[in-house]
Parts: C-alpha cells; sequence; structure tokens
C-alpha cells in the first residue's frame, strides 16, 4: 500500500472514530439530571452528587425513591469523623433508624473510597445497608470493597467539608432538602436579612 493510500485509510479510520462518543476506561460516565443527588445543606449551600447507577443499581434507586418522598429533608448528620467521613440518613438521629423499604443486598464494586465519595452505610452484616449512607472527607482505601459505592460529589464539597464535628455533633447539621436533578427543585430560598436597628437622628447643633 502506498503512503497516499495508508493516509487516506488513517484519515477514515480518525473520522469513523470521532464520530462516535467514546468513553474511556475509568472514567465515570457523562452527567445525567436523572442520576444527579441533590443535598441542600444547613451548612449553606447545595451539593451535587452523581449517582452510578452502573455499578450500583439498587443502591441508587433507593436513594432517588427516599429522596423524592421526601426522606431525608430536616435529616441529621449524626455521625461526622475529622479526617474521615460524615454519616446520615437515619430519621432518628441515633444510627440505628432506616427507611421502611426492605435492606439491600451489597454492590462492593470496583470505585475506591476517594474524597467526595458517596457510599452506603451498613452493620457488620453486609446485607444491612438501607438509607443511611457517607460522604468522605479522605481517602480511606481499606473501604473498598467493603462497602457499596454508589456516587460521588462533584459540587459544593465545601458545603460538606463544614458539617459539624462530632458522634452525635452537639449541633448537627442537616440535610435541609434532597432531590433528584431531573425534578428541577430550586434550592432553599435565603432567609431575608433582618433589618438594620433605627438609628436616631442627630441632636440639633
Amino acid at each position: 500500500m502506498d503512503l497516499k493510500s495508508m493516509l487516506a485509510l488513517a484519515t477514515g479510520l480518525f473520522v469513523a472514530t470521532a464520530a462516535v462518543p467514546q468513553t474511556l476506561p475509568g472514567l465515570p460516565p457523562p452527567l445525567d439530571p436523572e442520576n444527579t443527588l441533590m443535598l441542600d445543606l444547613s451548612t449553606g449551600g447545595r451539593v451535587t452528587i452523581q449517582l452510578r447507577p452502573d455499578v450500583a443499581p439498587n443502591h441508587v434507586e433507593r436513594i432517588k425513591t427516599l429522596a423524592r418522598r421526601g426522606f431525608y429533608d430536616g435529616v441529621t448528620f449524626h455521625r461526622v469523623i475529622e479526617g474521615f467521613m460524615a454519616q446520615t440518613g437515619d430519621p432518628t438521629g441515633t444510627g440505628e433508624g432506616e427507611s421502611d423499604l426492605p435492606d439491600l443486598n451489597p454492590e462492593f464494586n470496583h470505585l475506591p473510597h476517594l474524597r467526595g465519595v458517596v457510599s452506603a452505610a451498613r452493620t457488620v452484616d453486609p446485607n444491612s445497608a438501607n438509607s443511611q449512607f457517607f460522604i468522605m472527607f479522605l481517602p480511606k482505601f481499606e473501604l473498598d470493597r467493603q462497602y457499596s459505592v454508589f456516587g460521588r460529589v462533584v459540587g459544593g464539597m465545601n458545603h460538606v467539608d463544614a458539617i459539624a464535628r462530632g458522634e452525635p455533633p452537639l449541633q448537627p447539621s442537616r440535610i435541609l432538602r434532597a432531590s433528584i436533578g431531573a425534578d428541577n427543585v430550586p434550592p432553599p430560598a435565603a432567609p431575608a436579612p433582618a433589618p438594620a436597628p433605627a438609628q436616631d437622628a442627630p441632636a440639633p447643633q
């Protein structure tokens, strides 16, 4: 094959490849509003979490179901360890509560527990995940393939960092509202500023 023919073939292969969207191995899929969890926190803003139904479909479906029910609205972060993670999803705030839905079987996968990763909390029983989950402050790879990773924070991690620490915290931070991106729920309105105190008029000279 002469050089001109080889160049034509290479150009054709490049064009054909470029016409098909490529997903590189190890990279997350594109953001999808139906699989995006929004958490409006009492720490001052909205946290955006990309859910991963490609690796944990049952956990993602559970989170979406409960978010749309309003289950997480008002729930505290009841266990928050500096340099480790913030745990929530218990309506009792004790660490012992869960939803009325059945517990989930594990969906351990290849995703590592990096900063911002969201993973399902459970007891020593691998089949006990239900509604509780935790968000990682820092990597902790010994949790890999022991807990079901189902998402990662892609926006607003500063609001996660601001969650009050403690087991439980003295003044726990809360999820004001949880929603799914496709539902287009706006963030809560900021409280109106308090009126400035009236100032006495200056005395006449």
